[in-house]
This record gives structure tokens, C-alpha cells and sequence, in this order.
């Protein structure tokens, strides 16, 4: 892919009752998923329900990539587990997300499915 047609497409991080927006980044207006529609009022607090639950280190590809950490089952992002083997706490999306980390989790999902 070139530059001018990035292979990572970045939607809104929104969630109500875990359903996630569906409309671009800083999108004006409410957002939406399907039918359902909320504000930014109504949303979601940021903080992954995941968080604190047991997980296992996911398969590997053959680089090492997810690098030990376990996919969350709430968020489908990978986490680093604590000693306890439960998954450290994380938000349900992150804004600083590389689209390095993005491409790879797609190639694990479509290596390793859900």
C-alpha cells in the first residue's frame, strides 16, 4: 500500500454497552453502530471490562508477535498478564496504537482466527 491509501482504516473508539462506533475518527455528530445511536455522555467509560480476568499467552507467529501477551476477550486487544495470570488493567482501545501493532494483530487473527 502506498501512502495515500493506508491499509489500517481508524475508527471512532466509542462504545456503548460494548458496541462499537462505526463511523471515522473524530467524526461530528452522535455515534452510531447500526441502528443504535448514542453521545459521547452516554458512552462507555474507556476502562476494558477485560481487565483483571485470566487469560493465557496467545499463539505466536512465527516472528514472536503477540510478544507473551494474551488477547482480551472484551476488546480483542492483546494484554500483558501479571503474575497472577490475569490480564493487567487496559482501556477497551488505545489512541496511541501503532498501525504497525494494528497490521499485525490482523495477520494473527487471519493466521490464528477468533
Amino acid at each position: 500500500m502506498t501512502e495515500s491509501t493506508p491499509d489500517v482504516v481508524r475508527f471512532c473508539r466509542s462504545r456503548s454497552a460494548g458496541r462499537r462506533c462505526t463511523r471515522p475518527l473524530a467524526h461530528a455528530g452522535l455515534h452510531r453502530h447500526r441502528t443504535i445511536m448514542w453521545t459521547d455522555a452516554g458512552a462507555d467509560a474507556a476502562h476494558c471490562p477485560g481487565s483483571g480476568e485470566r487469560g493465557t499467552a496467545a499463539a505466536l507467529l512465527a516472528d514472536g508477535f503477540p510478544d507473551g501477551r494474551a488477547l482480551c476477550p472484551v476488546c480483542h486487544r492483546f494484554v500483558a498478564l501479571d503474575g497472577d495470570g490475569r490480564l493487567v488493567p487496559h482501556d477497551a482501545s488505545d489512541d496511541g496504537e501503532t498501525d504497525a501493532e494494528a497490521r499485525r494483530r490482523r495477520e494473527w487473527f487471519n493466521t490464528h482466527g477468533w
